[in-house]
């Protein structure tokens, strides 16, 4: 199986790249976001691979990150969202954006990629609320929870971030995490840290 590869970039088409691999060139298919990526032909570029094997054909799936690549075989997991719908809704949302859609059960964020009806929007919230990627933070770097339960925008976002991992790794959900933490730091004074965080929290999950 391929898991990455590192070539100069041939040519480009709607949802395809060929990677040219010391004079093969690789047919990856990938999300538009990968794809407006890419740098120009010619050019050095390393992409995740996943490897679709079917019994006629095999088939090369790029990503920019590995992450991308364990989001994609999340979604795949779900019923009813195969290669073209996940690639669809990796081109419309970034990991960040699908973790914060999932955490806050955004239906019409994920419907709003192509070919992602209510149903299927539903499945993705509902099926994948308790899971993300290893080292996927449903809080992005630099993000705060504004407008997320009522948060203080000045809460340090690492502290938020901090509070929600560690509340993920004492076993409780992330989604449930996620609002408890949030709901912490709305009570809570804007220096307040990750400790106090992580203790308010567990006193909002108590409840």
């Amino acid at each position: 199986m391929i898991g990455k590869l590192r070539g100069l970039v041939d040519s480009t088409g709607e949802d395809w790249v060929i990677i040219d691999v010391g004079g093969v060139g690789y047919h990856v298919t990938c999300s538009r976001r990968t794809l407006e990526a890419l740098p120009a032909e010619g050019v050095a570029v390393t992409l995740s691979i996943e490897t679709k094997v079917s019994d006629d054909a095999i088939r090369l799936v790029g990503f920019a990150s590995d992450l991308e690549r364990d989001w994609f075989r999340l979604l795949l997991s779900v019923q009813g969202v195969g290669t073209r719908v996940a690639l669809g809704i990796l081109g419309a949302l970034t990991p960040d954006d699908l973790a914060r859609a999932i955490a806050r059960e955004d239906k019409k964020a994920v419907s709003a990629a192509p070919g992602v009806g209510p149903k299927v929007a539903t499945r993705i919230v509902t099926e994948l609320k308790d899971k993300a990627p290893v080292g996927q933070q449903f809080l992005a770097k630099g993000e705060t929870l504004e407008g997320v339960g009522g948060a203080a925008a000045d809460t340090p976002s690492d502290a938020l971030r901090d509070a929600v991992s560690a509340l993920v790794n004492l076993g409780y959900p992330q989604q449930q995490a996620y609002v408890a933490v949030s709901a912490a730091a709305k009570k809570l004074d804007e220096d307040a840290g990750t400790e106090q965080l992580i203790r308010h929290g567990l006193k909002e999950l108590a409840r």
